[in-house]
């Protein structure tokens, strides 16, 4: 039985971590999830959030704005919109985020309005957690 699990951290412009972690807390679309060593197979999408990732060398927390996650007993794999260390000074990109997101909100209908409005109260929750 394995004490750890490969983690990676992708989004569009880079890589942001690869390590070997212990548990690794996602925030999943449908609720948060923490994926451990020997974790079943699973694919989920992300919402915006805080990842945790826990390992031998410590914790490291990241903001991400959605995206997917597919976790294996061996490995966990975030496949990131965007994504910054939790402390940077990246809250002007993911307050612009919510700006186009708030947009999106006032244009849209029905199914739509509510999806966009989850989104906005997702983004804002982000925020006020990077501090």
């Amino acid at each position: 039985m394995a004490d750890t699990l490969q983690f990676d951290l992708v989004s569009p412009e880079r890589s942001l971590a690869s390590l070997q972690a212990t548990a690794v807390q996602i925030p999943g679309a449908e609720g948060d999830l923490t994926a451990m060593p020997n974790h079943a197979p699973l694919i989920t999408t992300l919402r915006p959030g805080i990842l945790t990732v826990t390992g031998p060398e410590g914790t490291s927390q990241y903001a991400v704005t959605g995206g997917f996650a597919e976790i294996t007993a061996e490995a966990t794999t975030v496949l990131a919109e965007r994504a910054y260390a939790r402390h940077s000074d990246h809250k002007p990109a993911i307050e612009e985020h919510l700006e186009s997101a708030r947009k999106t909100h006032e244009g849209a209908s029905g199914e739509e309005k509510d999806l966009a409005a989850k989104l906005v109260a997702d983004l804002v929750k982000l925020l006020e957690d990077m501090e």
